[in-house]
């Protein structure tokens, strides 16, 4: 009894769904992973929306970012703010689209460019040839720099010396991937965002930070007791990731960058967050 009225609900089920006149479409579901904070993109009023579909749409340009980067993209109440939320609010209006920022993990932002759940990664994201194997970039807007970040009266008292300590980074950064190159993953522990590694330096998980200049600064100016060291570690170019196959993207958005460089759109923009030393 019990097979035949399962037998009979089945039927009636199918019947029901075949008198709705047309197929529904499977919905998609969100690979993108949200990161600790998530809030609306620019200061231009974008919005920041984790895992949306608005990759897709010709209207939306959607980047993926990690705002805990200052200066580059940090969060500012409910806002993305930043260096590359500025600019790239600067090429969406010159496509004529509105601009999406994605905050996910740094680690994630090539996947999700690669996989078109984003159309750009931005994120003082720096060109090398791991990299560039994955997405294209377009033509560098900045210059980073790596520096060291330790205790004050630490032992490290050069870049020289780090090989000998265990060192935090942000995980899928090149700060990783230079030390674990120079001096062994053994020697390197890499963490969500460069704040927890920071965090695990004044907590003696680890006895220094790799990481850029200028969010460097930033922390170093939160969390007395730090340092950063006189020597830099590394120098490297910034630019804009999209995906291999989207050459016409590419080729778009490199056509509003320049014209923004040239036109001193971008360095006022660095200029307003990174002051003259």
């Amino acid at each position: 009894m019990k097979k035949m009225i399962a037998l009979v609900l089945a039927l009636t089920l199918c019947a029901a769904l075949a008198g709705c006149g047309g197929s529904a479409a499977a919905e998609s579901s969100s690979a993108v992973s949200e990161s600790e904070t998530s809030a609306a993109a620019s200061e231009s009023g974008s919005s920041a929306v984790s895992g949306s579909d608005n990759a897709t749409d010709d209207n939306v340009l959607v980047m993926a970012t990690n705002a805990a980067f200052p200066p580059y993209e940090y969060i500012e109440g409910e806002k993305i703010v930043g260096i590359d939320a500025e600019i790239a609010e600067l090429i969406a209006e010159k496509l004529g689209m509105t601009l999406e920022i994605q905050d996910i993990d740094f680690n994630s932002i090539i996947t999700a460019v690669q996989t078109g759940k984003a159309d750009m990664g931005m994120a003082g994201m720096t060109v090398n040839e791991e990299r560039l194997q994955n997405v294209n970039f377009t033509t560098s807007y900045a210059t980073g720099v790596q520096v060291v970040i330790v205790k004050e009266g630490s032992e490290i008292k050069s870049v020289d010396d780090i090989g000998n300590y265990m060192i935090g980074t942000q995980e899928g950064t090149t700060g990783q991937i230079y030390c674990e190159d120079d001096f062994g993953s053994d020697h390197v522990v890499a963490y969500t965002t460069g704040a927890n590694a920071v965090q695990a330096l004044i907590s003696g998980k680890v006895d220094c930070v790799v990481i850029d200049n200028q969010p460097a600064k930033a922390y170093v100016a939160a969390n007395s007791g730090l340092t950063i060291l006189d020597t830099s570690y590394a120098t490297e170019d910034y630019a804009i990731c999209i995906a291999k196959d989207n050459t016409e993207l590419l080729d778009k958005v490199n056509g509003a960058l320049e014209e923004l460089i040239a036109d001193g759109s971008v360095q006022a923009i660095l200029d307003k967050y990174i002051k003259a030393e």
